[in-house]
């Protein structure tokens, strides 16, 4: 009973959250007493347009940004306790980010921008570069695996920052406007790609979107207005 009681524990909460920000003389409220509860393998879309505080959350829930009021807790873990070295190596361990500008790097081919994280976990160079390829044929880039960023497409590049962010194997994958650089055939080829993905593997991923088409492919949306959790519908409608 207990054990069941642990495994059911969300992977991730938020409590009584708050954000403020000092702007010249006024201070703003990013973050207005956020509750969040995010189960182990869900996907979660956080909807809003831009100012209403979805991608604060995001940076907060991530541990990138600490909370001036509130809890934010992984499995137990009280993120914004943890000292700044303590939690660069926690993301390191338990998180994956994908980023709308994708942050790949020029000068490295995919297989080596993706191995790339696998370096500081000490990851041997043809273990890492195996494991870089693995992922990269999932996300369908096998044949472009020593391509450079410039040699590749918008939507081929953000598969690239995909690849990197599950190469290994994260707990929990945070995702800001991964889509918002792409067209709308690139978009929901990749969102199936890493629903499939995700779901395969057991992993939970959170995303910041405007695009209310995008969101309907996590299995719960989020709905923010001024900095607070308005509403939430149920997602999943474009999963065929």
């Amino acid at each position: 009973m207990v054990f069941n009681e642990v495994m059911s524990l969300p992977i991730l909460e938020l409590r009584h959250v708050v954000k403020k920000y000092r702007v010249g003389k006024e201070v703003v409220t990013a973050l207005d007493d956020v509750d969040l509860s995010v189960q182990a393998g869900e996907f979660v879309a956080i909807l809003g347009t831009s100012g209403s505080g979805k991608t604060t959350l995001l940076n907060v829930a991530a541990g990138l940004e600490k909370p001036t009021r509130g809890d934010v807790i992984f499995r137990g873990t009280v993120l914004n306790k943890l000292k700044e070295r303590q939690k660069v190596v926690f993301r390191r361990k338990q998180m994956g980010f994908i980023f709308q500008s994708y942050n790949l790097l020029p000068t490295m081919t995919a297989q080596e921008n993706v191995a790339l994280p696998l370096i500081f976990d000490g990851v041997p160079v043809r273990e890492r570069l195996k494991r870089a390829v693995a992922v990269l044929t999932i996300m369908g880039l096998k044949e472009r695996r020593m391509h450079k960023p410039m040699e590749m497409s918008g939507g081929q590049q953000q598969r690239v920052s995909i690849a990197r962010a599950l190469v290994h194997n994260p707990r929990i994958i945070f995702a800001d406007e991964l889509t918002g650089n792409l067209d709308s055939h690139t978009t929901n080829d990749i969102m199936r790609n890493l629903k499939e993905t995700i779901c395969g593997q057991g992993q939970t991923l959170i995303m910041v979107t405007h695009d209310h088409d995008v969101a309907k492919f996590a299995d719960r949306i989020i709905f923010m207005v001024d900095g607070k959790i308005v509403s939430e519908e149920r997602g999943g409608h474009k999963n065929e």
